[in-house]
């Protein structure tokens, strides 16, 4: 085995935490469970990461089958990497049968006939997605296996997540290798990014729904005690207006948990209004600015507000409307007014 790939295997093995190494090897499926018994899992990684290369060595691992562990401990802990969403487009409607084998194959080939020094992986996983990992390399040097790009495509979708790739030159010839694998003919990105892949997946696939068309009054719990000698009236209209705040907040958010994203830019242009009169513009020219917000849970951190006391509810729709308009980027084309251009979350 080339020492280049035991190297990698062995830091491979490092980066899981101990008791989750066994569970990852049987997963990858290249040792067999004979030589999984003989492998110590209670001893300091590197001993474990040792013989772990052993026992490849015995079996002649080469690249790729290295490169399909690492798949498998990105698919786990898919949040240390931070995800771009890219979404294709079609000339016309019409659905096409998906031939995994003939994706694999034009999407290999457009790549190496740009590229010849690359290291190209697929691993499919049931809920239709395909992970591919590719190592870049140049006609000079062999691929860097430790700076590999990683993409996650749903098969008969037109949505790609792209992990970020430190060799921003490449990422035009990885864009026609997906078009032309998949019979699309354009591909842009959404402007969309997160470190929670789920997440991404929840807007784009509509899986998150933001708005509730009914709703049931549910009592508030808790921070009701009043002051025995405070106005009635005014502890009704105080218990009214929570009451209203908690119930317009559920229309506007939902119920469940909020995707993950953790920053949004905002690209405002609008018009000065004022009196004719003043003449305070000589040109009629729109007002353009950028507006930045950040925060750990950032649509979390915006259901919170009204309910705070912090904003009036409900909340602007410049500010609710962010799944909606990046799962319908292609379609923002509005010409006045205040309109989100990008949304991303580093």
């Amino acid at each position: 085995m080339d020492e280049n790939v035991a190297e990698y295997i062995r830091r491979t093995v490092l980066k899981i935490p101990r008791d989750e190494i066994k569970m990852m090897l049987q997963k990858w499926g290249f040792l067999s469970e004979a030589q999984l018994q003989t492998l110590n899992f209670y001893q300091i990684k590197d001993n474990i990461s040792q013989e772990v290369v052993h026992l490849c060595e015995e079996n002649s691992a080469d690249i790729k089958q290295a490169a399909v562990l690492d798949i498998i401990y990105n698919h786990i802990y898919q949040d240390k990497r931070i995800w771009s969403v890219y979404q294709m487009k079609k000339s016309g409607e019409e659905l096409e049968y998906f031939d995994i084998t003939d994706f694999k194959k034009k999407f290999k080939r457009r790549i190496r006939s740009a590229l010849k020094n690359v290291t190209i992986t697929f691993k499919e996983y049931k809920d239709n997605a395909i992970w591919i990992r590719v190592a870049w390399g140049t006609p000079q040097k062999k691929p860097n296996q430790y700076k590999p790009t990683y993409v996650v495509y749903h098969s008969q979708t037109p949505y790609v997540f792209i992990s970020a790739s430190v060799l921003k030159s490449n990422m035009p010839l990885l864009c026609q290798a997906l078009i032309v694998a998949s019979n699309y003919h354009d591909i842009r990105e959404m402007e969309l990014r997160s470190h929670s892949l789920n997440s991404l997946k929840d807007i784009v696939f509509k899986r998150y729904s933001q708005n509730f068309q009914t709703y049931t009054t549910k009592p508030l719990q808790g921070g009701n005690v009043e002051p025995e000698n405070a106005d009635i009236r005014i502890v009704q209209e105080n218990r009214s207006e929570k009451e209203r705040i908690y119930r317009v907040n559920q229309e506007v958010f939902g119920s469940g948990p909020q995707p993950k994203l953790e920053f949004a830019q905002y690209r405002l242009e609008t018009m000065f209004k004022s009196d004719p009169k003043m003449d305070v513009l000589d040109k009629k020219e729109p007002f353009r600015c950028l507006v930045k917000f950040s925060s750990p849970h950032l649509l979390e951190s915006l259901k919170s507000l009204a309910p705070a006391g912090m904003a009036d509810a409900p909340l602007s729709p410049l500010l609710t409307c962010i799944p909606h308009k990046a799962r319908n980027y292609f379609k923002i084309r509005e010409k006045k007014g205040l309109f989100p251009e990008s949304f991303v979350s580093p």
